[in-house]
């Protein structure tokens, strides 16, 4: 009897003790709640910008997204563009742009479009030097064509997989933090 009191007071002793790991904090980094993504194409030459944007007012609820195109694209012409991200279910609006930007090596943006609008090239890259996608140059088709264009952000892609860097989402894998399909045009 007095061996079995001894083992379960020692059973009780030692199970509430805690390993020094337990009281490490875990980082947790959550997904990104991205309301309204806003793709603006400045001409180069001058003119008025095309902005492309996006507002889902719950986010990942069930009311569909609202998207605008403010106008088509001139064939041939050249743009900068540039894509900002806010969270505006929270007051003041959340910049999630800045968030993408810090944690570029874990994030990418793509541009598809079937048949083709043009073509895009990355103007900024993450501390790995790879492209993120926030800032780019688009330079529209030398033709008149109607294309939807797909945005799409993927967050931990695998940035040095094959076309990924030159922005072929085949091979990027990673998760789609968001992807909007733009109906637009060139004339």
């Amino acid at each position: 009897m007095k061996f079995l009191s001894m083992t379960l007071l020692a059973t009780i002793v030692l199970s509430s003790c805690s390993n020094d790991d337990d009281n490490v904090p875990t980082v947790v980094n959550e997904e990104e709640v991205i309301t309204t993504i806003t793709a603006t194409f400045t001409p180069v030459n001058g003119g008025a910008p095309i902005i492309l944007r996006s507002y889902d007012a719950d986010g990942d609820g069930p009311i569909a997204p609202v998207i605008t195109v403010s106008g088509p694209f001139a064939t041939g012409q050249a743009y900068h563009g540039a894509i900002t991200l806010l969270n505006e279910l929270e007051t003041p609006a959340g910049n999630i742009t800045e968030e993408v930007h810090e944690e570029g090596v874990d994030h990418q943006f793509f541009f598809q479009s079937a048949p083709s609008i043009g073509t895009f090239a990355y103007t900024d890259a993450d501390a790995n030097g790879r492209p993120i996608g926030l800032a780019f140059d688009y330079t529209a088709s030398a033709t008149a064509v109607s294309s939807n264009l797909t945005i799409t952000l993927r967050h931990q892609p695998n940035k040095a997989a094959a076309g990924v860097a030159n922005g072929d989402i085949t091979n990027a894998a990673g998760e789609t933090d968001i992807q909007i399909l733009f109906s637009t045009v060139v004339q």
